[in-house]
C-alpha cells in the first residue's frame, strides 16, 4: 500500500515468489509516489529484478493458454486507454483470433461508483476483457460492444467504510478455454470486519479542548493500525477547535505519517 520505504524482508519475499513463475501487470496510485512511477518507488525494484513485466500500449505480452493465443496490455495510472489496440501480427491466416485482456487503474464511472468515475465504459477494438484496480470495491461488469469490463475491488480491505467492511476479499480468475474463457472468484482468507478494524473515536458532547483533543490522539494510538485507520476521521471531527493554519499543519503531518491524503475541509 505504500510507495516507498516498504520492509526489506517483504520485497525480498515477493522476489522469492515471482522469480519463479511470469508475472505481468501495471502500476497504480499506491505504487508511485509521484505521478508516475521512477526508481525510488519500490516497485521498481521487482521489475529491475526481473519479476514483474511492466504491460503497455507498447508493450504487450503474447502467449498461449490451454492452446489459445492471448494478449496483455495495459494503461498504469493515469496513462491513457486507448480506443483500439494494434495487434501483433499472426504467425499465419490460420491461427486463432486471440483473447485480449486490457489492464487499466483509473477512475471510472460503473454503476455503483457515480458521479466520481471520470469516463464510462466504452468498446475498444480488439479487447475481450478490461480489468480496473483503483475502485476498491467490487462493482457489476459492463458490456460494451466487445469489451467487457471488469471492476473486481481489492484483494483487501482498506478502511472501516460501510462499503469496505462488506466487500469479500477475493481474487479474479480467468481460466481461457479454446475459444472462450471461465470468471471465477477465489476467496482470500479473511478475519471478520469487526476483528480487523477498531471502531470509530466517538465525539464527545462536552466542549472541544486541546486536552481532549490529545486523549483521543492517545486512544487512537493504543489501537492503531498500519494505515492510520481512524485517524482522518477523528481530525475532521475535532480539527475545528484550532486556528486554520496549525489545522492545516496537522492534516499535513498525518498525511506524512499515513502516506494517505487528508482532505482539507
Amino acid at each position: 500500500d505504500k510507495p516507498r520505504d516498504n520492509p526489506t524482508w517483504l520485497v525480498g519475499q515477493l522476489i522469492e515468489m515471482m522469480l519463479s513463475i511470469e508475472v505481468v501487470g501495471i502500476y497504480g496510485n499506491h505504487d508511485c509516489a509521484e505521478t508516475t512511477l521512477n526508481e525510488n518507488d519500490s516497485l521498481s525494484i521487482l521489475i529491475k529484478a526481473g519479476c514483474l513485466q511492466l504491460v503497455s500500449e507498447d508493450r504487450m505480452w503474447v502467449g498461449e493458454m490451454n492452446g489459445r493465443p492471448v494478449v496483455i496490455g495495459g494503461s498504469s495510472y493515469r496513462q491513457r486507454v486507448p480506443e483500439a489496440v494494434r495487434l501483433p501480427r499472426r504467425k499465419s491466416l490460420f491461427e486463432e483470433s486471440p483473447l485480449v485482456v486490457w489492464l487499466t487503474h483509473h477512475d471510472i464511472a460503473i454503476a455503483g461508483y457515480d458521479g466520481i468515475g471520470r469516463f464510462s465504459p466504452f468498446e475498444i477494438g480488439n479487447v475481450d476483457l478490461l480489468i480496473n484496480g483503483h475502485i476498491h470495491r467490487r462493482l457489476p461488469p459492463v458490456q460494451k460492444g466487445r469489451t467487457r469490463w471488469l471492476t473486481p475491488g481489492n484483494i483487501s480491505r482498506r478502511s472501516r467504510v460501510d462499503a469496505i467492511r462488506d466487500h469479500v476479499p477475493a481474487v479474479l480468475r480467468i481460466d481461457v478455454l479454446p475459444d472462450d474463457y471461465q470468471l471465477s472468484e477465489i476467496t482470500v482468507p479473511h478475519e471478520p470486519a469487526d476483528a480487523v478494524f477498531h471502531q470509530a473515536v466517538i465525539h464527545s458532547d462536552e466542549a472541544d479542548s486541546p486536552s481532549r483533543f490529545v486523549d483521543g490522539l492517545r486512544e487512537l494510538q493504543t489501537r492503531r493500525t498500519d494505515s492510520g485507520a481512524g485517524l482522518h476521521q477523528f481530525l475532521e471531527k475535532n480539527l475545528d477547535q484550532f486556528d486554520p493554519a496549525v489545522a492545516r499543519e496537522i492534516r499535513k503531518l498525518a498525511g506524512q505519517v499515513t502516506q494517505t491524503e487528508v482532505v482539507d475541509v
